[in-house]
């Protein structure tokens, strides 16, 4: 398998206490990575490295093997994919021009191309088409945020971040989104990374699980592995006998 993300020699520091120090990763595509560990652990600071929201104080991170810092930032954010939790759309556009956004920038004149991308998303996503002309303020939780992933992924891309985006609706909706976002990565091969601070969410969504602790990796594995060899007394907590099968 090609590697699709690399973090090489990773360190970051906030007011002078390091977060991550000599971070190595490499990032298989077409995984579906979920990223799980204590606050301050390091997630989303990772996280938002690979769209250079924020940028490593040394070392590099590779996305297609470029260095990000090498490349423009507004085309690569534009690339990737971003998701996170509760509503952040624009809540002076209705739900197609929400969905239309990024397309919009990337088909120009093309309105055909887009209007195709939002319908497709839409109905991967479970939003019926009589929502197109509604605000956010007109939406439930669960219908913003599926409205949110539909944006993230009307451009097409290879890459989806998405920082614990099911976190501020109720659990029967929580369930019904990782079932849609678990179909979604079967059916496109997209590379997803997901926080989440839920291990069972973790060992229900992820290919593979990523352990952190104090800006350092706990254990890299599948999740059956996770389930049955945590690497240490810190993974053993974290399960703390929550396990789930794993088929």
């Amino acid at each position: 398998m090609t590697a699709i993300l690399q973090f090489k020699n990773i360190e970051k520091k906030y007011n002078d206490k390091a977060i991550i120090k000599d971070f190595n990763l490499e990032i298989e595509q077409g995984e579906f990575l979920c990223m799980i560990g204590s606050s301050g652990s390091g997630k989303t600071t990772l996280l938002k490295m690979i769209n250079g929201l924020i940028l490593p104080d040394h070392g590099s991170v590779l996305v297609n093997g470029k260095n990000i810092q090498e490349e423009d930032l507004i085309t690569l954010r534009r690339s990737i994919g971003y998701c996170i939790q509760g509503s952040v759309l624009f809540p002076h556009m209705n739900v197609e021009e929400n969905i239309s956004y990024v397309p919009n920038l990337w088909n120009k004149r093309d309105k055909q191309k887009t209007k195709a991308a939002v319908a497709k998303w839409m109905k991967i996503v479970g939003l019926s088409d009589e929502l197109r002309t509604r605000y956010p303020s007109e939406l439930s939780g669960g219908q913003q945020q599926r409205v949110g992933i539909a944006r993230a992924l009307a451009a097409s891309p290879n890459i989806l971040l998405m920082d614990e985006p099911f976190g501020a609706v109720d659990e029967i909706t929580r369930k019904q989104l990782q079932k849609e976002i678990k179909d979604i990565h079967q059916k496109t091969g997209i590379t997803i990374i997901f926080v989440t601070h839920d291990i069972n969410e973790a060992l229900t969504l992820g290919t593979k699980i990523l352990v952190l602790d104090q800006g350092q990796i706990q254990q890299f594995a599948p999740p059956k592995t996770i389930v049955e060899q945590p690497a240490n007394e810190y993974v053993e907590r974290l399960l703390n006998g929550k396990t789930i099968p794993i088929k």
